[in-house]
């Protein structure tokens, strides 16, 4: 009888483990299409009024973003970033003709997307596809660029071209620390009042404003991605 009790009780832990780890199995391999995150930082600026120290004049930036995750190495994001920028020529060796000196204070925003790529293949879980918690990744896309100064408001097509680090918490949950460099395709950033402070003609590509962000972001995926597993006994 106790043979017969203890043989029970072997069967039952034997179809119960199983069934276990078969579950956390499944819940390790879930993966995700979407993910939203917001991101807070540092902005600098480069054009007519600052035209070597990146942060010189340090301001604030914020984003958010949305992704649709194609695969472990690749995302297409679309970002919306506002940051406020500020310089000076007073800071320039270079002088101004009639001696001028000009400031301003402007805020930019900017809606774009970009194509994201990963170094490696990112995620958690799955080790037959050697997964990282960490990857460090690099981003381009386009843009649109609205700066608002003294009033006045201008838009311009913009180039963003970004580096960054992402580091997976838990299987939905990261964090991201990035650095972007934005190309403005127009001479306004800094308010017209600054365009052509030399009173010399230059080209369209070279009379240009950037600005930068150092962004530490945090983002949560969503939308389960349909898996079929095909179990060979």
């Amino acid at each position: 009888m106790k043979s017969l009790f203890l043989s029970l009780i072997v069967a039952s832990c034997g179809s119960v483990i199983p069934a276990t780890a078969y579950a956390q199995t499944q819940e390790s391999v879930e993966t995700y299409k979407f993910d939203a995150g917001v991101g807070l930082g540092m902005s600098g600026y480069l054009g007519d009024a600052n035209e070597s120290s990146l942060f010189a004049h340090p301001g604030v930036a914020l984003n958010g973003s949305f992704r649709y995750l194609i695969n472990t190495r690749w995302a297409i994001r679309g970002l919306f970033t506002a940051a406020s920028l500020s310089g000076t020529t007073a800071d320039m060796d270079n002088v101004l003709p009639e001696g001028k000196v000009y400031d301003f204070k402007s805020w930019v925003y900017d809606l774009g997307g970009r194509v994201e790529f990963n170094f490696f293949n990112y995620g958690i879980g799955e080790k037959y596809k050697n997964l990282s918690r960490i990857s460090p990744y690099l981003s381009l896309g386009l843009g649109v660029t609205m700066s608002s100064t003294s009033g006045d408001s201008y838009v311009a097509m913009s180039l963003p071209m970004a580096f960054g680090v992402k580091y997976k918490v838990k299987p939905r949950v990261n964090l991201s620390l990035e650095f972007c460099m934005t190309k403005v395709f127009g001479d306004n950033v800094d308010s017209g009042e600054l365009s052509d402070l030399y009173q010399i003609k230059s080209s369209f590509l070279k009379n240009t404003d950037w600005y930068s962000t150092i962004m530490l972001g945090i983002s949560y995926e969503f939308g389960k991605r349909c898996v079929t597993c095909h179990r060979i006994d």
